[in-house]
């Protein structure tokens, strides 16, 4: 901006405020007009306006520089990223992990041409009897490959891995791309849901869904329930009555909540509780430590809460096969995955959960048992389609009108995706680049972000980061991911940018 005679500044020139106090120091020892004629050798602006204000409140500087710096390492405008507003506490949220690294050619990603270090999928390679959208195309060496599916009425084309999820391409935002610069399984599973590799074997930052439900589960019954899911707690910036429930099966809570009838009942157990809650708070209000006391007390609140006739049946292995016959409970890989998506359904239909994390197995394949790593796939995207059926299917439990679908928020992660060649024992191995999903209504459905080179299948320049072009990378994600909810990315992530592109329009 230019200040005319007139006292009115031109918006053509950049203005910069500075405190009077300090211009009228720099202006006495150097003379008339020297403030401005320093800046405009420093920063190229040939005139700049210079705006005197009073002192400028040392809270408000802090306040101004902290924005800046937010907005340069996440790539948004300070005013979009100074005050985001913070989802309410009945979202929910589901995190997928494919457990080995998956081949992102036969799904997100998908190459059916042999050129430079690519194999495409092949009949010589893959067992296509089990693969529904599998339609022959010409391939290499006169073996058949497959044609690529393009959902009507969508500009995305998938590989044939991507089963009934194709049928929902208006809901999918896929990220392809992803920089992994790893390959290996603890250190890409690391990256993909913390944003930070491994440090001496050692994780170093909170998961994603950790996080999530410290944000905005911490007071849920159970705030996260993570079943063979890498979930993890580093540091002291998460409320630690959202530490993960961590499990194997979902059956073992079930089991652990499990009372024998003969030597109490329901109601002595409810005034133990009650004692032992009001003993805590008691000695808290009166402790140095109060929250630690306080912590008890919450515990002794919670089992009452877990222990609420029919809770334990959420937990029930064989009740959640029989209550929800639309997951393949004969998946020969998802099978496990979809006890877990039952379970993640049924606590959110009864709120008591705020966050759901599991793995699904069987994607590692090295050898011939690549045959079946696109009916893999296929199990799983099965799984996930049925699932968000059933989200549109089911009331939301506190939002009148509402399905559970329009308030659920689901990421699909891997450790990293296999090699774009076929190696001698007719496999694939470890490879640096990923692919990853979300569905969820604050991110763009029927879209597609990121890229990979045609000849290496190596991840390539998405767009313009603050440090330049480069692709996207798990940090990227994560931080997008907790931004669209109101979460600052900042308090959790050491890096990445938030990327607009990949967000709803409100």
């Amino acid at each position: 901006m230019r200040a005319g005679a007139s006292g009115h500044l031109d918006p053509q020139l950049p203005m910069l405020v500075i405190a009077a106090p300090a211009a009228a120091r720099f202006e006495a020892r150097r003379g008339p007009g020297a403030l401005s004629r320093s800046l405009a050798r420093c920063h190229g602006w040939g005139q700049t306006a210079l705006a005197m204000t009073p002192a400028f409140p040392r809270r408000a500087l802090l306040k101004a520089a902290a924005s800046a710096a937010l907005s340069g390492a996440f790539g948004l405008p300070a005013r979009a990223l100074a005050a985001p507003v913070k989802a309410a506490e009945d979202e929910f949220f589901l995190f997928i992990h494919a457990s080995g690294g998956w081949d992102v050619t036969l799904w997100a990603d998908p190459r059916n041409e042999g050129k430079g270090l690519v194999d495409p999928a092949t009949t010589d390679n893959t067992d296509t009897a089990p693969l529904r959208l599998w339609v022959d195309a010409p391939g290499p060496d006169g073996a058949k490959t497959f044609a690529l599916v393009r959902p009507q009425g969508s500009s995305l084309a998938f590989g044939p891995g991507i089963g009934a999820l194709a049928e929902l391409y208006d809901r999918l935002c896929i990220v392809n791309g992803l920089a992994m610069n790893t390959v290996s399984h603890p250190d890409g599973t690391a990256f993909a849901t913390t944003g930070r590799h491994l440090s001496g074997g050692r994780t170093t930052s909170s998961s994603v869904d950790a996080i999530c439900a410290s944000e905005l589960g911490a007071g849920q019954t159970f705030p996260i329930v993570s079943v063979q899911f890498p979930s993890a707690v580093v540091g002291d910036r998460l409320d630690r009555r959202a530490a993960p429930l961590m499990v194997a099966d979902i059956g073992t809570v079930s089991r652990s909540l499990y009372r024998a009838k003969p030597y109490d009942t329901d109601e002595d157990r409810a005034a133990v509780t009650a004692l032992l809650s009001e003993e805590a708070r008691s000695l808290a209000a009166r402790s140095l430590h109060a929250d630690t006391l306080n912590g008890f007390a919450l515990q002794s609140e919670g089992l009452g809460r877990m222990l609420e006739a029919g809770l334990q049946d959420v937990f029930s292995r064989g009740k959640l096969v029989k209550a929800h016959p639309e997951f393949n409970h004969a998946a020969r890989f998802a099978k496990q995955a979809a006890v877990n998506a039952a379970f993640a359904l049924e606590a959110m239909r009864r709120n008591v959960v705020r966050c759901v994390s599991f793995a699904s197995i069987g994607f590692d394949t090295h050898t011939s048992n690549y045959r079946q790593h696109a009916a893999t796939q296929q199990e799983l995207f099965d799984l996930i389609a049925a699932l968000v059926r059933s989200l549109d299917g089911t009331p939301h439990p506190t939002r009148s009108g509402k399905k559970l679908s329009d308030h659920t928020h689901i990421l699909v992660t891997s450790d990293f995706c296999r090699t774009p060649q076929i190696n001698t024992a007719m496999g694939r191995d470890h490879y640096p680049n990923n692919s990853a999903m979300v569905i969820s209504p604050r991110f763009r459905g029927n879209f597609s972000f990121g890229k990979t080179d045609a000849e290496q299948l190596l991840p390539a320049p998405a767009k313009a980061f603050q440090g330049g072009p480069r692709p996207i990378a798990p940090p990227d994600l994560l931080a997008t991911f907790l931004f669209a909810f109101g979460i600052s990315p900042r308090d959790h992530l050491r890096d990445g940018e938030v990327v607009p592109e990949l967000l709803r329009q409100s």
